[in-house]
């Protein structure tokens, strides 16, 4: 496996329908706005539970981040509301606002199922058009999904080919994904959060920000064949998970509508995977405890997330 970004095999739209066909899940459950999450056991819960042998705790979102720069076309807001003066003296009450516009490449998020519509339809076939009024999503909300705890398998690729990061643009294949299984000893399994540590942040730190909508490290549409075939319930990255710029004739983002709208797989976005990886490299072992708690918000398509890691 190379770290540069060789050229990517394109994929024709034709191609791309065949293969959304293929992985789609439609019909399968009956709660269908929970997806792939529906997966999730008890059992898978208890088995995860099991992967917690030391009790690290490992955060993976990124700071709030109010800079912008060529990653951050929208920066959060945080200001203070109350700087202990409003309110009768004793005890004196600090009170901060925020907002955030996530969906993009600077917030960790995660994409519910109303995020993706391909050729009008969201997952289940649900046309987009009908899906969406004042209030947000009458489908696919994020609300609808609840919180998720399963087993974390980090797919770190730097480690795997001994460097420090992906080159931008570099596809990550379905041989790649077989040969990280076997050189980090992690097995993909039904109901199990896989997440692509490409290096973006501690190539960030050390290069600085560059436009990651234009050029990212991320999933080849075939490498999603794989995933669908182990089952998984969620699927993350330290960028968004597609390759940019895209390998599909006509489309941006394959691997979401790939994932999202085909498959029920939430997303989660910009997460910020270097303590991970150092931790999974001391303790020598890539599979952990997940926990995903997004935010409670009727309506939404996805939600600012901090998810934690359990080893």
């Amino acid at each position: 496996m190379s770290t540069d970004p060789p050229e990517v095999a394109r994929v024709s739209r034709r191609e791309f329908d065949a293969l959304f066909a293929s992985v789609r899940t439609w019909g399968r459950w009956e709660r269908a706005d929970r997806g792939a999450w529906n997966r999730v056991t008890p059992d898978h819960v208890l088995r995860a539970a099991a992967l917690v042998r030391d009790g690290r705790t490992v955060s993976l979102g990124l700071p709030w981040n109010t800079r912008p720069g060529p990653d951050n076309a929208r920066p959060a807001l945080h200001y203070m509301s109350d700087l202990g003066d409003m309110e009768p003296p004793e005890p004196a009450a600090y009170k901060d606002f925020l907002a955030v516009d996530y969906h993009g490449k600077a917030v960790s998020h995660l994409d519910a199922l109303s995020h993706i519509a391909y050729r009008g339809l969201l997952y289940e076939g649900y046309p987009a058009r009908d899906a969406f009024g004042a209030a947000g999503a009458r489908f696919g909300s994020v609300a609808a999904l609840g919180p998720l705890v399963t087993k974390g398998v980090l797919l770190d690729l730097p480690a795997v080919l001994g460097t420090d990061w992906l080159e931008p643009g570099r596809a990550v294949r379905a041989g790649d994904v077989l040969a990280a299984e076997r050189a980090l000893g992690v097995g993909i399994d039904d109901g199990c959060a896989v997440l692509l540590r490409s290096g973006r942040f501690r190539r960030r730190r050390e290069l600085g920000p560059w436009d990651v909508g234009a050029a990212g490290a991320g999933f080849h549409v075939d490498a999603v064949p794989l995933l669908a075939e182990r089952a998984i319930s969620l699927l993350g990255a330290d960028g968004d998970s597609d390759v940019r710029p895209s390998p599909v004739e006509g489309l941006h983002s394959p691997v979401h509508a790939l994932a999202v709208a085909a498959m029920g797989v939430p997303l989660l976005d910009n997460l910020d995977l270097e303590a991970l990886s150092a931790a999974c490299a001391e303790a020598g072992r890539y599979e952990f405890m997940i926990v995903v708690t997004p935010l409670d918000v009727p309506g939404g398509t996805g939600s600012p997330v901090n998810p934690v890691a359990l080893l």
